[in-house]
């Protein structure tokens, strides 16, 4: 009689949390339409005015400055996808280089670059080759012109596979080495997995395979269907980034439909895509091979949504929660690893993980710690790590949930510009190998004096 209760409410709890998702999915998709018809009507009822003489003058001065890139994390877009919508809520306005690359919103860490490999593209069932591009957004980029790179949830752990990578020079026909990346700045960073992957249906055993009936099933289902429609301008609007797979019916017809669907094939078959990756023990293996470089400057922004109620974790209110998180923040709270299953790392403890943002664990937000823990140091105030150290993850804990600082600004406030500004001073004052920097408006106001 238990286990059917328990059965019904997990039920309960899957039509609950798969029906949230899909409003929300809706009323993203829905306010990029809005926004992008807007701008339509706008643009055409305006007339142009011809600024373009001010923006020259300035182009030589901020070309001198290292670009700031913004990385997306898990079902995010970068500029171009969904119209005019910004994943950054806007923050790629407050520096004049600013880059915000489309990588792919379900893909591996490993398939977010060009080239995946032979091996493995081979072991994964896909091609090797990304999309080609005839010259990159920062052609000149190498160590003597390095960049700072801004990542949110996921897109951490993308960046610091990605300087990885450079210094095993992993890209053929380029002389690489982690030297080309001036600062990694994470906001809500995957670094050592997440517990929330087991509520949405990844087996604790492995953090590779799902479970027969769970929210991931019908997302794959989802993602599988709207891959093999392949509709040209919806695709353009928002893309999973599995194009690699060449799961189109062009090209792999009904019965490879089938195929995917019954799991025989495609990135969910061979478990070549992100959800793994943010399992524990998909970041155990991750983070087994992925250093923290002493040139580079590291900071971590971990966020929490919980706090401590007569002994016991509990979210902290309920207003300030975003709906499609409530639900996550408090069984995040509560997780107990199966005691029939083996600990995913050697002293690992159930409550050390109960601090959360309804996506991650604020555990693991604050550095790369497991399986080895990496230099690191905590931040109550900004001017306490000034002048910063490279080769050490300054890390501060804020209070917000995982979704504050992105798409939809109003919501933080003022914090929002708190965090950001914060983040594009450091880059722009702070982090540098040589002399300081000079600001464009620095430069402009010492001609004009």
């Amino acid at each position: 009689m238990i286990r059917i209760w328990l059965s019904s409410l997990q039920l309960v709890e899957l039509l609950i949390s798969s029906w949230v998702h899909l409003l929300y999915g809706f009323y993203i998709f829905s306010t990029a339409i809005r926004y992008d018809l807007s701008q339509y009507f706008k643009h055409n009822k305006k007339v142009k005015v011809e600024v373009n003489d001010v923006s020259h003058l300035q182009n030589s001065l901020f070309d001198d400055l290292p670009p700031i890139v913004l990385v997306h994390g898990i079902f995010g877009f970068g500029q171009g996808r969904l119209g005019g919508l910004s994943y950054f809520a806007g923050a790629e306005k407050k520096d004049e280089r600013v880059l915000v690359p489309d990588l792919g919103s379900l893909t591996s860490i490993y398939d977010r670059y060009v080239d995946y490999g032979e091996e493995h593209s081979k072991a994964c069932g896909h091609s090797q080759l990304g999309r080609v591009y005839d010259q990159g957004n920062y052609p000149q980029w190498d160590e003597d012109h390095p960049i700072h790179f801004v990542g949110h949830s996921a897109g951490a752990q993308v960046v610091r596979a990605l300087q990885q990578m450079l210094a095993d020079k992993a890209f053929k026909g380029y002389e690489t080495n982690p030297n080309w990346v001036l600062s990694i700045t994470s906001l809500s960073g995957a670094f050592n997995g997440t517990t929330r992957t087991y509520f949405d249906g990844m087996q604790p055993e492995d953090g590779r395979t799902m479970k027969p009936i769970c929210l991931l099933q019908l997302c794959r289902l989802g993602v599988i269907i709207y891959d093999w429609f392949d509709i040209p301008w919806l695709k353009a609007y928002y893309n999973f980034g599995f194009d690699h797979f060449n799961m189109s019916w062009r090209k792999m017809g009904v019965w490879g439909l089938v195929d995917c669907l019954l799991g025989n094939a495609g990135p969910f078959a061979s478990g070549d895509w992100i959800l793994p990756d943010l399992a524990i023990q998909g970041s155990l293996r991750l983070n087994s091979h992925i250093k923290t470089f002493p040139d580079t400057y590291y900071f971590s922004y971990a966020t929490k949504r919980t706090r401590q109620f007569m002994g016991v974790t509990v979210p902290s209110g309920i207003l300030g929660i975003h709906p499609l998180l409530f639900i996550r923040v408090l069984q995040m709270s509560q997780w107990s690893h199966p005691p029939d299953v083996p600990p995913p790392f050697k002293g690992y403890r159930d409550e050390d993980w109960w601090d959360n943002d309804g996506a991650l664990n604020t555990i693991s937000m604050m550095y790369p710690r497991f399986p080895i823990e990496h230099p690191h140091r905590l931040v109550t105030n900004d001017s306490d790590c000034q002048p910063l150290q490279p080769g050490i993850w300054y890390y501060k804990i804020i209070e917000g949930d995982h979704i504050l600082f992105i798409v939809n600004r109003e919501r933080a406030g003022v914090q929002f510009d708190l965090v950001y500004d914060s983040i594009f001073e450091r880059c722009r004052k702070h982090a540098f190998r040589k002399n300081p920097q000079t600001l464009p408006n620095q430069a402009q106001h010492t001609v004009v004096s």
